[in-house]
This record gives C-alpha cells, structure tokens and sequence, in this order.
C-alpha cells in the first residue's frame, strides 16, 4: 500500500513539474461563470473593428506559450524596453492582438473582479478567434495563473525559425510536449494573416550561388512575390502567407505546400520532406482531418509551461506583472 501511494506521489511530482494535467473546461463554473461568453462578446467586437485581430491574438498564443509558457508574460509592458514584447522576435506581433486581450480583460474584470488571469482570456480569444475565421471550435481548459516574469533575453531560441528544417521544427515543438502532427496542424495557422517581407526575401534573391530562387518554389507565385516584394524593399510591406483564402481558416494552407506556394521554407518543407510529406497531403485532401488535428494541437499548445495553484498570480491589468 505504501509503495502504491508513494508511486502515485511521483506521477504527481512529474506531471506537476511539467505544469500538465491541471487545467479543466470548468474552472469558473461557480466563480465566473459567464467568462466564455464575456470574451467571446469582446473577441467579437473587436474582429468587427478589423480582421487582423484574428491572425494577431492566434499568433499572440502561439508566441506566449513557447517561451515561458502559457503565461500571458508576453503581453506584458516595460518602461525600459526589456519585455517579451521588446524582443526582435515579438516586434512583428500586430498590436490588435494585444488590444483583444485587454479589451476582453476590462470586460471579463467588469463582471468577476480579480478572477479569471489573462493567460486564460488569451487561451480563450485564441479559440474564438479561430471560429470566427471559420475554423473549428474546441473546448479549452483553463486554471492558469499569470506569470510573474517577462523578459526579452527569454524569447531567443525559443520560437522557430522561417528557415528551420523539419529536425529543427520537431525538435523545437518536441521540447513543449508537441509532436510532429502537432507541429503541421499548428502551422496551419499561416492559412490567416501576413508576414514580412525581410523574413522570406532570401529565397527570392540569394538562396544559393546557383539559383538566387529557391527552386522549391512555384515560379509563377515566386514572381508574385518579387513583384510585391522587390530587392531592398522596406522591410514593413506585408504579403499574407496564404495567397489563396488568407481571411479563412481553412486547410488551403496545405494545398499550397503541395503546389510549391509555402511562404516560408518552413513551410516548404513540411511537403519537401519525405517524412513529413503524407501528413501534409493529408490534410490538404481532407479539411476535417486538419480540423481535428489543429483542435488537439491547440488544446495540447495551451497546457505548455502553465502556472497554476500558487504559482504565479491573477493580473488586474495584463499589461503590468504587479497590478
């Protein structure tokens, strides 16, 4: 009996350190009941202000959780410029992102005062975000608590690469508990918004002393992108990463890849790779697939490094770590 219980102490130790295995879908039953609603309210109102806030806060999730977890210390401000936010990875991140979870904050604070943190309102906008762009629902779990530190020298090496290969992209994910499918449905989230152009521009003019174009692209969507995207350009412009349908969730993404149109080589390579290639062909052939996967994906992303119990605390403002 005492080895069982001792045992069982372990499992628990483990799954504690890995902050797992502590969220449920009903964790503000009694103490904030309407919080799903609240925020889906707020998700709502603001997608009516602009699109962007759909790829902004899904990507906003996305970069919170690989760093120090699913903490929402990404959404914090600093004076001085030393933020997760501060760091040159985060700097693309659309501020619409950051407004939806403010807004849904102050609406949710309204209702259920010093309640429910922040990393949970952008677990939840993530998830509405993705409905309203025509995705799949899914349940999310919630229990998080807000952390208690965010610095930008944490963000490097923490966030792919758009030139990774698929051993660095796994490898990465691999690091957060995701795997290999995990890692393709969630990069099919580059079926919405835009990316810069001084992330992709090496593969239109200096890929290799043979051939400036990457050859793995499509020649004809190469030149689309040249042409938006000329030698020396101002690094701001903007080319949406799904040429097809970029204001629709959807699994376009994946017929892309197959067609050569990947923006990234990150993406690219998800088809290029004989490893990775079925999963891809896949979900281009079927979207309830990609559906599933994606939904899986993003309940497995939110459980990344949570804090919960006593860890970390419920921030008044998401912004500020001590408020």
């Amino acid at each position: 009996m005492e080895r069982g219980y001792m045992l069982l102490l372990v499992v628990l130790i483990i799954a504690i350190g890995r902050g797992e295995g502590q969220l449920v879908e009903n964790f503000y039953s009694s103490s904030c009941p309407n919080v799903e609603g609240i925020v889906r309210q707020a998700v709502s109102t603001k997608f009516r202000q602009t699109f962007t806030t759909i790829p902004a806060t899904l990507r906003l999730f996305f970069h919170d959780c690989f760093v120090t977890g699913c903490d929402a210390s990404t959404m914090v401000s600093s004076p001085n410029g030393d933020a997760e936010k501060d760091a040159p990875d985060n700097l693309s991140l659309a501020g619409d992102g950051f407004d939806t979870v403010v807004k849904a904050k102050q609406a949710v604070e309204a209702a259920c005062p010093k309640v429910v943190s922040c990393a949970d309102i952008l677990a939840l906008a993530a998830r509405d975000v993705v409905v309203l762009a025509g995705g799949p629902s899914f349940n999310v779990e919630l229990g998080r608590r807000d952390g208690m530190v965010s610095q930008a020298s944490l963000v490097k090496g923490n966030l792919p690469e758009p030139d990774f290969n698929l051993s660095q992209l796994n490898a990465m994910f691999a690091r957060n508990n995701l795997n290999q499918i995990d890692m393709i449905a969630l990069s099919g989230a580059h079926t919405l918004g835009f990316s810069h152009c001084n992330r992709f521009a090496k593969r239109l003019y200096s890929f290799s002393s043979s051939s400036p174009v990457d050859p793995s692209l499509d020649a004809e969507y190469a030149q689309q992108l040249m042409n938006a995207c000329p030698r020396n350009v101002d690094p701001s412009i903007a080319i949406d990463m799904d040429p097809v349908t970029s204001r629709t969730f959807d699994n376009v993404y994946f017929q892309n890849l197959v067609s050569g149109k990947g923006l990234f080589t990150s993406d690219e390579v998800l088809f290029s790779d004989p490893a990775s290639q079925p999963t891809v062909n896949d979900f281009a052939k079927n979207s309830g697939n990609f559906n599933g996967a994606f939904a899986t994906a993003m309940r497995k992303l939110g459980r990344v490094g949570v804090k919960t119990g006593s860890q970390g605390r419920i921030r008044t403002d998401c912004t500020v770590i001590n408020s």
